[in-house]
């Protein structure tokens, strides 16, 4: 009988033939990925339940990326980095990216991928609701809690229902200004934020297929904003290409059947989509960005897993360049790797950075989540009252970048940066010409 492709990745975890939407399987995990805020507690279930001697069941499966709350004097923040140190140096874990020095990578969902930790075919559990992410690769990616985690921690297992499959196919030429960012937030505005609960988004069609692995993270990460238990896009050429240039291990993709059996379609014509924004408090408040023209911004905001990736700079320098923006524009590439690309990538002989700072952006920040949860007080980005903000970033949740009396829209990256040339949400086609 046929089966989607995440069916089809959970039956192979499972040791199974065939899983059926529903069916509560014990699954294998390939990697478990935590970071700073949930790695101390992981931990401390981890030894309380197997013991303080205890062994991680895989010391090569096993992967720490501190990421959040990095660059602040906060001693809290700096009190979670040395508990994971002193847990990674008890059980000898070879892959923590560690803060401070030259391991250190920035946003777990971009560092993950760009290590070479994720790989099409494979079970990936993280405690962070957005390690969906990695569904782009095709893989298995799924945010747990920390008890889920210290439990994988111990055995490599854990027991899940399978979802079944909910399949969104865009198909057609995306329009000039129209991004992944703006494909994600028009699906989660036509059906909610539990529109997809404990289900499988995969996404497919001639649109997608025609995006970039940036862009491709961008959607999936996003899944959980619908309520998904993960989101998928089936491996091709192109992202086999970059596994491949990022680890050595052995590739085994796996592919679903078009036949295979799926909860809902739901079809979109790539033309029909415009540049948008998710007006506050939620990522389903769909509106686009040229009805709300009327809206003034104090901030706009550049980074993230979702808009802090190079072709989001890149999106953003062509609109910003030659441009000068009218409100403070923060600027934070989400790894270590990236910000190196901003001084190298050039457009027409032109370094991102120097494009960023003749617009009058505010110097780019070193790479992490900074201000995308909030974070301590002196974290970059952080909101300290009513701001009106338009961001790149995942969520727009009351308090989500600091301050409960914010107002954060979210949009793309050229949403964004025209946005910010205006002082007003503005469509970038108007910068397009």
């Amino acid at each position: 009988m046929a089966s989607t492709i995440t069916e089809y990745i959970l039956a192979k975890a499972a040791g199974s033939k065939k899983v059926d939407p529903g069916e509560n399987i014990w699954v294998s995990a390939d990697v478990l990925l935590t970071h700073d805020v949930c790695g101390p507690g992981t931990i401390g279930v981890f030894e309380r339940e197997f013991g303080k001697t205890a062994r991680v069941w895989d010391k090569d499966k096993v992967v720490i990326i501190p990421d959040h709350y990095i660059y602040t004097a906060d001693e809290k923040s700096h009190r979670n980095i040395d508990t994971l140190r002193q847990f990674v140096k008890e059980q000898g874990l070879k892959w923590f990216y560690d803060p401070g020095t030259n391991s250190y990578k920035g946003v777990c969902h971009l560092a993950l991928p760009q290590e070479g930790h994720v790989r099409p075919g494979e079970v990936i559990f993280g405690t962070d609701s957005h390690t969906c992410s990695h569904g782009a690769l095709g893989a298995f990616a799924t945010g747990i809690g920390n008890t889920d985690a210290g439990f994988i921690m111990g055995t490599g297992k854990l027991l899940i229902k399978v979802p079944p499959t909910m399949r969104f196919r865009i198909d057609g030429e995306l329009p000039a200004g129209v991004m992944a960012k703006d494909i994600i937030l028009r699906i989660i505005g036509d059906i909610g934020v539990d529109g997809a609960n404990y289900c499988a988004m995969e996404f497919t069609g001639s649109a997608i297929k025609s995006l970039n692995i940036d862009e491709r993270m961008t959607i999936c990460n996003m899944a959980i904003e619908a309520g998904a238990k993960n989101g998928i896009i089936e491996p091709d050429e192109m992202t086999l290409k970059y596994v491949a240039s990022r680890t050595q291990k052995p590739l085994f993709p796996v592919y679903g059947d078009k036949d295979a059996k799926v909860l809902k379609e739901m079809t979109y014509k790539a033309s029909d989509l415009v540049p948008c924004v998710a007006e506050p408090h939620l990522p389903s408040k769909y509106a686009p960005a040229s009805e709300r023209s009327d809206v003034k911004i104090d901030r706009a905001y550049i980074g993230s897993c979702t808009g802090g990736k190079i072709t989001d700079f890149i999106t953003a320098a062509r609109i910003l360049r030659g441009q000068k923006v009218k409100v403070d524009t923060y600027l934070v590439p989400a790894t270590v790797e990236i910000a190196e690309a901003l001084i190298t990538e050039e457009i027409d002989g032109k370094s991102l950075v120097s494009i960023f700072a003749e617009a009058g952006c505010l110097d780019i920040a070193p790479p992490s989540c900074a201000a995308c949860l909030g974070g301590p007080v002196d974290t970059f980005g952080h909101a300290h009252g009513s701001e009106v903000i338009i961001s790149t970033t995942n969520r727009n949740f009351i308090g989500r970048m600091g301050s409960k009396k914010a107002s954060i829209f979210l949009a793309s990256p050229a949403t964004v940066a025209a946005s910010a040339i205006k002082g007003q949400i503005t469509d970038p086609r108007e910068f397009l010409s």
